[in-house]
């Protein structure tokens, strides 16, 4: 296991040197093209590599686990794509689209073991997929029906988080708990937290507050960053002059960059960071370099501030296409697996709308019954004073 202290960069800094822009930019935008530091197990090519730091927690990543993760992100990009659909169509109030996000979602969350507790922002719906969450369960909450409507402590997942880099403060004290109840050290039984944002929310004093906590109780939490390049309309060049998962070093905890479009590569760092979480080295910050491929939401328009050709390049790093040429070239799969996976997503997507388009509308009284767990005299009052003047109108 690694200690904070092997993690500090064994060069001094020139404090009156500062970066200039170009060496700001090609250090954030360094990925597979010789960055030494890159963690990469499967090349956009889908050519399997090697990375000795990690290789050892994929091991077991063979023909059947790559089929496995391949039928993952192709059912979460096709249900995700049903959801943008539908929102376009009038049927849900937004959508966030995780497109090109696959891989560091499914990666991080296969790396999961069940007792382990997630706390997601608001694109995680392959994390919940992972987790058990039916697709179908994410609907409510783009429609305004509901705030989630699965159990947390029994998905071992949370609720969707809104305000950005709130959940970091969530997991650093869920993960703190953790460790005050004796649920960290070396069984089969110890946990870990892990918690996902963007690199928008780096910006954000939740995030830095959940890292000082979470540094000084050593707190069995991994922050995974998912490093889209764009916190909605601002590039990250615009928000740190170092690359994401170097800001570590400032809290004293170890930061790994991974490939975010390379799902072998997710898979193995994350349970790389889970355990030495889960055995009282934590926390760890990872930051997954991928590429949102779609808008920020629905509600934005992306190429007002980026452009085509950069969208153009990130194509080529499409992190299920590098997977199926691998098990085409590598492992012989036939057509007749990559047919079974459509006809699977398919269907998913036809009872994902199916669920949306017949979904009751709520009942009046919702918004009082499900705010407490138990009721009490002044909300009692609201409610009766609200329906009796909802119930004034006629056809109600």
């Amino acid at each position: 296991m690694s200690v904070p202290q092997d993690w500090t960069p064994s060069t001094s800094i020139d404090t009156e040197v500062r970066p200039g822009r170009e060496h700001v930019l090609a250090g954030l935008k360094a990925t597979d093209e010789g960055d030494p530091e890159l963690v990469q197990l499967l090349t956009p090519e889908g050519e399997r590599v090697s990375d000795p730091r990690f290789d050892g927690y994929a091991t077991d990543l063979g023909v059947g686990a790559l089929r496995s993760l391949f039928r993952d992100m192709v059912l979460v990009r096709r249900f995700d794509r049903e959801g943008n659909a539908l929102q376009r169509q009038g049927q849900l109030g937004i959508w966030v689209p995780l497109l090109g996000q696959e891989a560091a979602q499914i990666g991080a969350g296969r790396a999961l073991q069940p007792q382990d507790m997630a706390f997601p922002s608001y694109r995680e719906h392959g994390v919940a997929f992972a987790r058990g969450i039916d697709p179908v369960d994410l609907l409510g909450i783009f429609r305004g029906t509901d705030h989630g409507s699965w159990d947390p402590n029994k998905a071992r997942f949370h609720l969707y988080t809104i305000v950005i880099g709130n959940q970091c403060l969530n997991a650093a004290g869920y993960a703190m708990g953790q460790k005050f109840e004796g649920k960290v050290g070396e069984g089969p039984d110890s946990e870990a937290t892990i918690c996902f944002f963007g690199d928008g929310a780096t910006s954000q004093g939740d995030v830095h507050e959940g890292f000082v906590w979470a540094a000084v109780y050593d707190a069995p939490v991994v922050f995974y960053c998912q490093n889209n390049q764009w916190a909605i309309s601002e590039p990250t060049s615009k928000q740190s002059r170092v690359p994401l998962y170097k800001r570590a070093t400032g809290y004293g905890f170890p930061g790994v960059r991974v490939d975010g479009n390379d799902v072998l590569a997710c898979l193995a760092v994350t349970r790389w960071a889970l355990e030495e979480c889960r055995t009282g080295n934590g926390p760890v910050l990872v930051e997954a370099f991928t590429y949102r491929m779609d808008a920020h939401t629905t509600s934005d328009d992306p190429s007002r501030y980026r452009l085509a050709d950069e969208l153009e390049l990130w194509k080529l790093k499409d992190p299920i296409e590098r997977v199926r040429v691998n098990l085409v070239r590598e492992h012989g799969v036939g057509q007749e697996f990559f047919d079974e996976v459509q006809a699977e997503s398919d269907a998913l997507a036809a009872r994902f709308r199916e669920h949306c388009l017949n979904m009751p509308p709520p009942a009046p009284d919702r918004m009082f019954s499900q705010v407490y767990a138990e009721g009490s005299p002044v909300l009692d009052a609201q409610r009766a004073e609200y329906l009796a003047y909802y119930e004034s109108f006629e056809g109600v």
